[in-house]
């Protein structure tokens, strides 16, 4: 078959599309011939040679894919030969073919195209994991979304008001009016807005219940200071950096936490159980419209290098696709 190859870390010209092995079917997997892949921020830290894939993980991009099961191992049920699914990947997914565990596969949801549902395991897995099983965020709360143009972001938004949530969001302003189509209540441009200022302005003063973070260390006091009373901060990448000060005290005087999570080389195990739960909490929110997949555009996975550069500019509203003929 053919891949998406990084025969030395550098920039999007590093991705070379190459003859490779077939992926070879072990137990408790279901191979699956692809139709689409999506591009994440991981595949462009992988390709920079800034993360290295998990132990044992294919070494080619791709955290998600959809397509056609072509393979089951003997010991799988519940999937059918030539059953349209998508899956989320610890890798693999830039390529013609790819094994997976069977928990970590789901059924293309009713009435969404089969190429645009590779862009839904891995936002929804990990929104749906931080949102609803670490931050709790419920009925009536306030979420704070950072990047609210990104894959997580638009997902995100659609997610947390089908919760009944107020989401408030930053993202650049030329984003602004199609993030409120989605469901944004309020949307700050992080170029030249007061983000926690612009929080509390929009709750009377309250600040944000739950806060999902993509920028890790430049936000973090940031973060702390737009958290309401008992809020939560969930930090889930690390575009600001590793590192930042902490007001402990603040954080203290607020009853607050900060979670920092990682779905890439969680085990199978507990991929399996989110993704068991976004089948049964969110699939019928996609199935009945409520949440609808957000893609920027489909570039052939030949144009890799392309659809990288667009990534890294950050002008996308939503997923980029890679289509796999």
């Amino acid at each position: 078959m053919k891949a998406i190859t990084v025969p030395e870390p550098g920039g999007p010209e590093a991705l070379v599309w190459a003859d490779v092995p077939d992926p070879e079917l072990g137990p408790g997997e279901v191979m699956i011939d692809v139709r689409a892949t999506a591009v994440n921020r991981a595949d462009v830290l992988q390709r920079q040679g800034k993360y290295a894939p998990p132990k044992g993980a294919s070494p080619y991009p791709g955290l998600e894919c959809s397509g056609v099961i072509s393979a089951i191992a003997s010991d799988v049920t519940g999937w059918q030969l030539g059953q349209e699914v998508c899956a989320l990947l610890t890798g693999g997914g830039y390529a013609q073919r790819v094994v997976v565990p069977a928990g970590q596969v789901l059924p293309v949801p009713a009435n969404v195209d089969l190429v645009d549902a590779a862009g839904l395991p891995e936002v929804a897995c990990t929104v749906w994991s931080n949102v609803v099983q670490v931050a709790r965020l419920g009925a009536g709360e306030t979420l704070l979304v950072h990047g609210g143009g990104s894959g997580i972001g638009t997902f995100a938004i659609q997610f947390g008001t089908a919760l009944g949530a107020n989401v408030i969001v930053t993202a650049r302003t030329s984003k602004h009016e199609q993030l409120r189509r989605l469901g944004a209540s309020h949307v700050i441009d992080y170029t030249s807005q007061d983000f926690p200022e612009e929080t509390r302005a929009a709750t009377d003063g309250r600040g944000a219940d739950v806060v999902l973070d993509i920028m890790g260390g430049s936000y973090l006091t940031r973060n702390v200071q737009a958290l309401a009373d008992h809020g939560r901060i969930v930090v889930i990448g690390l575009q600001g950096g590793r590192k930042g000060e902490l007001d402990v005290s603040m954080l203290m005087s607020k009853y607050g936490t900060i979670h920092g999570t990682i779905l890439r080389s969680r085990p199978a195990a507990q991929k399996a159980a989110i993704v068991r739960g976004v089948r049964e909490e969110v699939w019928p929110l996609l199935e009945s419209g409520a949440i609808h997949p957000v893609v920027d555009r489909r570039l052939p996975i030949t144009e890799a290098a392309q659809a990288h550069r667009i990534l890294e500019d950050s002008n996308h509203l939503g997923k980029v696709l890679l289509t796999v003929e």
